[in-house]
């Protein structure tokens, strides 16, 4: 008997849940023959080749910043967008190699497909100053973040 169905057999799927069993899959790598992806549907698996595509997010006094790992993609294959108003959606796609009928593959082990990441942004997230860039493979987007207002402070003269 596996633990691992036990575990995490119940859990549901949410896309802005970073443990989610739709994003990270913790046993994936690993060999055992009850793991939650060899438990997934093929068509969810080939589907979903590129859904691994780790991304960071920190928070910085005056942002909130956004690192995915997108080796060997140009920028026009990716897409950032705003859905909702408070939404950061990371997609895009890499595709198959062409073929030579004449190539011999030894091993393949670089994924192709689509991939789609999303992530609730908090309230003071200031979604119409979104920014983009790619370098080196990896996809910066910064969400600036609403300055907080100091209480304004008047100080009242006492008499007497």
């Amino acid at each position: 008997m596996s633990l691992i169905p036990s575990l995490f057999g119940r859990r549901r799927s949410n896309v802005f849940d970073p443990f989610s069993l739709d994003v990270w899959d913790p046993f994936k790598d690993f060999p055992f023959p009850n793991s939650l992806s060899s438990s997934l549907p093929d068509s969810v698996t080939q589907n979903s080749a590129f859904v691994s595509t780790r991304v960071d997010w920190k928070e910085t006094p005056e942002a909130h910043v956004f690192k995915a790992d997108i080796p060997g993609l140009k920028k026009e294959e990716v897409k950032v967008e705003i859905q909702d108003d408070n939404v950061l959606q990371i997609s895009g796609e890499r595709n198959v190699e062409k073929e030579d009928k004449n190539d011999t593959w030894h091993r393949v082990e670089r994924s192709s497909g689509k991939f789609l990441r999303r992530f609730r942004l908090p309230e003071n997230a200031k979604v119409d100053k979104v920014k983009a860039s790619m370098e080196n493979g990896v996809l910066t987007v910064t969400v600036p973040k609403e300055e907080v207002k100091k209480p304004e402070v008047k100080a009242i003269e006492i008499s007497g």
